[in-house]
């Protein structure tokens, strides 16, 4: 799960809806904190809502300024957070900050309190659709305040069932999350939402669907013009293609994210030292691969030399044994004396070929048996029929049985 894990962090911050993510570790963290600090219990209690209002405010710039450097004074003005918008019924600020404490949870392994919060979370999400629906409310909520809060949520619970391994219902709260995504038009959490599916499908070895999901972050991306995206995705396909051994299209790939990057090089970003590192990869497998496909020509190419050799020594020893056989032929022939066929006088070979010949064995049939030429055979015929003093096959036979030969 590396991969995933190093990119659930951008994922979980994107889900804020159509604003963009502000960094608030670059504020005044101490002037917010003094603006806590003035409200005591009594200023609370007798403040106005405006001032309530502006209290929230800073109780959530601390929380989220404190975020990723202080889990214990984030989580601190979170609960202080819930406990004013629970008084005034501002379920949005109260939904917000039981998310960022779900999502400290989260980060340290907690799944199940992550759950707990996210779940009340949750709740408060439904109460603000709930007041969305009628028309002209006091808290000024409308759809996409509840839309924004519900993305929010589903893409921090995905995250966490993704850390738990239940994939399919991360990607089902994943889906939810991009499902208004795409009502709302927002296509740079679209774009984030579904690369972290790639590579979570990726991580899975479900090439297929990672493939759709990268593909559907790249057209979202490029629909919202963000070049860090489109780099983003376009490395996604690049791992995808080198995992897959498609290491043409993997450098391609890996190429267009390097020059997207570039549109930013005063910034160095960790995803673009991956793309390079990934380039390598890539690099030194062709490499690799280029050795294997050449050491593959040359033995193909050495067998086919072997075989043409064998080929023609055993087409050069076949015509030397057709030679030869027809040297024995002619030398049989002059030396063959013909019998009285009163006594014949048989070798062991002339007995075994009679026997065949009774048989009915064919001359072909007998080569292929004894391993011997056609030719040979065909001797062995003329030169029984000469000792038996038969004129044929049939009249040999009958002549063998009568002297109980065969």
């Amino acid at each position: 799960m590396r991969k995933v894990l190093l990119l659930i962090p951008v994922l979980a911050l994107s889900f804020q809806g159509a604003s963009a993510y502000s960094d608030h570790r670059v504020a005044n963290l101490d002037s917010l904190e003094n603006v806590a600090v003035g409200f005591t219990a009594e200023k609370i209690a007798s403040a106005s809502d405006e001032e309530l209002s502006g209290l929230v405010m800073a109780y959530n710039g601390l929380m989220n300024g404190y975020l990723q450097v202080n889990r214990e004074r984030s989580i601190l003005f979170a609960r202080k957070q819930i406990a004013l918008s629970s008084r005034k019924g501002w379920f949005a600020r109260k939904s917000d900050a039981e998310r960022i404490i779900g999502q400290h949870h989260w980060a340290a392994g907690q799944y199940d309190s992550a759950l707990f919060y996210y779940g009340l979370a949750l709740a408060d999400a439904d109460s603000i659709a709930a007041i969305a629906a009628v028309p002209g409310n006091s808290k000024g909520y409308n759809e996409e305040t509840a839309d924004d809060q519900y993305s929010a949520i589903y893409g921090a619970m995905g995250n966490c069932y993704n850390m738990m391994d239940s994939i399919p219902k991360a990607m089902e709260y994943y889906r939810k999350a991009g499902e208004i995504f795409r009502k709302r038009g927002w296509n740079e959490s679209s774009a984030i939402l579904y690369y972290n599916m790639g590579e979570t499908y990726r991580e899975q070895k479900d090439y297929s669907q990672a493939k759709e999901c990268y593909d559907m972050s790249m057209n979202y991306a490029l629909a919202s013009g963000d070049s860090l995206q489109i780099s983003s995705a376009l490395k996604g396909l690049g791992a995808l293609n080198l995992e897959t051994g498609h290491t043409r299209k993997a450098l391609f790939f890996l190429q267009r994210a390097n020059e997207y990057y570039s549109l930013h090089n005063d910034q160095e970003f960790r995803s673009w030292g991956e793309t390079l590192d990934l380039m390598g990869k890539v690099l030194a497998l062709q490499k690799k691969q280029f050795k294997v496909m050449a050491f593959t020509a040359t033995g193909i190419v050495i067998l086919l030399l072997l075989l043409l050799f064998f080929m023609r020594t055993n087409w050069i020893l076949r015509k030397k044994n057709a030679a030869a056989d027809k040297v024995i032929e002619e030398a049989m022939d002059g030396a063959a004396v013909r019998g009285n066929g009163d006594d014949p006088s048989l070798t062991s070979r002339e007995n075994e070929i009679l026997s065949l010949i009774s048989q009915g064995f064919t001359s072909p049939e007998i080569a292929d048996k004894l391993y011997l030429s056609l030719p040979t055979i065909k001797w062995y015929r003329k030169k029984l029929l000469e000792k038996f003093g038969a004129s044929n096959m049939a009249e040999l036979v009958s002549k063998a049985k009568e002297r109980g030969i065969v």
